[in-house]
């Protein structure tokens, strides 16, 4: 079985062993040196519908790996800036349609470039694939509809992992994001896990204890029958999602992609504002 989390120096021993993906929130970063033999996939460009609001079709997610020369059978490991923020988006799409050979490199580009590893600004060219998707794994993403029917069910975890200026409703996203909702606030339920407390200073998970520890603390655990991460658009969620079901091992854990961008926008959807009790 793929090892779903991967160390910089298991990389750095199977550079031609497998396809490396940088996937990046600064979306500069990769012209400006990445590792050997890594292309790129551009989250706002490339890894979102250019029209509707939603992640690629089945068909445009084929389209892009086979651009990247990946097969049925390529081990696929993703990396980026920002502690894998979109690199772990990408894996959870990754796992959405069914690619089963893919790993996250722990601590992202910031550890490999802190090792002094060393990167490129060569761009390489692989041979196109002809990938057909086998299968869509429905059980790895939330919707709204899905979040509503279990409002204040027993045994229903939701996390939210934004920052908790935008969980009281101080603000609505980020300074700078201009993808935001109307109003500011939660989802009422959620507990605030930020998506940065999961992670050590050095950009890698923390260690399993740790992490038991954190979700524990605020009520998620592996007695939850159900749990559901979102943030503002689904990516700091989608960190969050990797943390909880590939190091915790919990079960039956989703992604709300549409996240606070869509819950905030929607007229008599239910909201809270204030920390929570």
């Amino acid at each position: 079985m793929t090892e779903a989390l991967v160390s910089t120096q298991w990389v750095a021993d199977n550079l031609n062993k497998v396809r490396l993906i940088e996937v990046d929130v600064d979306t500069t970063q990769y012209d400006s040196g990445h590792i050997p033999g890594a292309v790129a996939f551009n989250w706002q460009t490339q890894l979102q519908d250019q029209v509707a609001r939603d992640i690629l079709s089945k068909e445009d997610f084929a389209s892009l790996l086979g651009q990247a020369g990946v097969g049925a059978d390529t081990h696929v490991v993703l990396y980026g800036d920002n502690n894998n923020w979109f690199a772990a988006y990408a894996f959870w799409q990754f796992k959405y349609y069914g690619h089963e050979n893919v790993s996250l490199m722990n601590g992202g580009r910031k550890k490999w470039l802190d090792e002094g590893r060393p990167v490129t600004t060569e761009v390489p060219k692989y041979a196109p694939t002809s990938y057909t998707v086998k299968g869509v794994n429905a059980e790895l993403r939330a919707d709204r509809d899905y979040i509503k029917a279990r409002l204040g069910k027993q045994g229903f975890g939701l996390v939210d992992v934004r920052s908790p200026a935008e969980y009281v409703g101080d603000i609505i996203a980020p300074p700078g994001m201009t993808e935001t909702a109307q109003r500011p606030g939660h989802i009422p339920g959620a507990s605030n896990i930020p998506w940065s407390q999961a992670v050590a200073e050095d950009g890698t998970f923390k260690s399993v204890e740790q992490l038991r520890e954190l979700y524990g603390s605020k009520g998620i655990t592996a007695d939850n029958d159900e749990i559901v991460a979102y943030c503002r658009i689904g990516e700091r969620s989608s960190h969050s999602w990797f943390a909880l079901t590939y190091i915790l091992g919990y079960k039956n854990v989703r992604n709300y992609d549409g996240s606070w961008t869509e819950w905030g926008n929607l007229i008599g959807n239910p909201i809270k504002k204030g920390p929570q009790p």
